[in-house]
């Protein structure tokens, strides 16, 4: 009942904040006189509405998604005069939306040609026992999601593991919530990995070697840490006889399936050679498709453009509260939280990750990062907290929804407690681990 009412209450507040930005929006145009104020009054109500829209996902009485949220905040940003046209274009990375559409392409080539379906049946032919399948599930999981982006590889996994599992006779949940914890534990490992880090990795500039050669030991210990904590609370799941189990033969093209491993191989190699992971991962998927064996429209059908369209919304919106709201004296204030040191910015950086999602976390921490001593060390502690935190609740990333959602589909829930008795524990030991490697790094 208490959760309903907060629930509740978090709806009408988001109604009442979108009404106040919708006003605010246009104070510059009925007070010119007081321009700044105005401006800067839009700005809070505009940024205000937007955050909290996105963390609780929906607008009360609307149909409106995160995406939809995210553009309507940059529209009123401009529209109010926060931000200028011309600032919203350069307010958008570029790099960051070019590196996840180039990995989608990819990640969309393998799922097409058939490869993770022979992944799966080769899966379900070797191995025999339950804890075994659970821990094959979370290392192809963690792997994939290292270098294809997580978000892409729950979608690809979830419905092939739950067909898996359902056709043994098994309980599917433990393995659905092995591939959502592990593809946050992965995804940890690589600038690829998932959306954050993306962006981290064109903020930062740091190399992708650099980046991988700090953070894939910590998301090594989280996967063996998943797959113990999982066999531990499933532990009742995870006895009994041998699997035994003969799947329909897998219809996959040969020369796709080749030809996108090859690609696949070529984009990782490129990321590791030093090149600009944007413009490996763009040139890669351009090339894929051409082809005559697959229409282009079935690529652009797997890409999430929503996820794109969220991002460059964000971009916006952050750059115009940036502009109006972030004085001197606030960074001065948040300054004496102590950020430059590794635990105080992990902690901060997951608890705010669990509040607003870990993509806008990361954007509003981006200010305060110019003003710590080391730089790089700061961006891996965001990158690694944020990812970490993911694993916190069942709402703390978009992999755990996506995860949910087509559990949801096949009749299969998935519920909070469910969720938060593995992933509470598995947050705060791989975020130890991920803050002791970078305090000693």
């Amino acid at each position: 009942m208490t959760a309903r009412w907060l629930r509740l209450a978090s709806l009408i507040t988001v109604g009442l904040l979108l009404m106040l930005a919708l006003g605010t929006a246009a104070l510059p145009w009925i007070m010119p006189e007081h321009d700044a104020s105005a401006r800067r009054l839009a700005a809070m109500a505009i940024f205000a509405a937007s955050y909290l829209a996105l963390a609780i996902g929906k607008v009360p009485g609307l149909s409106i998604d995160r995406a939809g949220v995210a553009l309507v905040g940059a529209c009123l940003m401009v529209g109010s005069g926060v931000v200028s046209p011309e600032e919203a274009y350069q307010a958008v990375d570029v790099g960051t939306i070019t590196l996840l559409l180039g990995m989608m392409i990819v990640v969309a080539s393998l799922r097409i040609s058939g490869f993770f379906a022979l992944v799966n049946a080769w899966v379900a032919r070797h191995i025999h026992r339950p804890v075994v399948l659970l821990a094959a599930i979370v290392a192809l999981s963690g792997v994939f999601s290292a270098f294809l982006v997580n978000d892409a590889i729950c979608l690809v996994m979830a419905p092939l593991v739950m067909e898996l599992t359902l056709a043994l006779g098994r309980n599917p949940v433990p393995y659905l919530l092995a591939v959502a914890m592990a593809s946050n534990v992965g995804s940890t490992a690589t600038i690829t990995g998932n959306p954050q880090n993306m962006m981290i990795g064109s903020f930062s500039q740091i190399p992708y070697t650099q980046f991988a050669a700090a953070l894939a030991p910590v998301a090594l210990i989280g996967l063996v840490l998943t797959i113990a904590l999982l066999a531990l609370f499933h532990r009742t799941e995870l006895r009994g006889e041998s699997l035994r189990l003969r799947l329909p033969r897998v219809r996959a093209n040969r020369v796709l399936v080749v030809r996108s491993l090859i690609a696949t191989a070529v984009v990782v190699a490129l990321f590791f050679a030093g090149q600009p992971p944007a413009k490996a991962a763009i040139v890669v998927g351009a090339l894929l498709l051409l082809t005559r064996r697959v229409k282009s429209a079935r690529v652009y059908a797997e890409i999430d453009w929503s996820l794109l369209l969220m991002f460059t919304g964000l971009f916006i919106i952050v750059t115009g509260a940036e502009r109006e709201l972030l004085k001197p004296q606030t960074v001065e204030a948040v300054g004496r939280l102590h950020l430059a040191t590794v635990p105080v910015l992990s902690t901060v950086t997951a608890v705010l990750s669990n509040l607003v999602s870990n993509v806008p976390a990361v954007l509003l921490l981006k200010p305060f990062v110019a003003v710590l001593p080391d730089h790089d060390r700061a961006w891996l502690v965001i990158a690694m907290a944020s990812t970490l935190a993911g694993n916190f609740t069942v709402l703390g990333s978009i992999a755990n929804l996506i995860v949910v959602e087509k559990a949801a589909r096949r009749g299969i829930a998935i519920g909070f407690w469910d969720y938060f008795r593995v992933g509470a524990p598995l947050t705060v030991l791989t975020l130890a681990v991920g803050t002791l490697r970078l305090m000693w790094r």
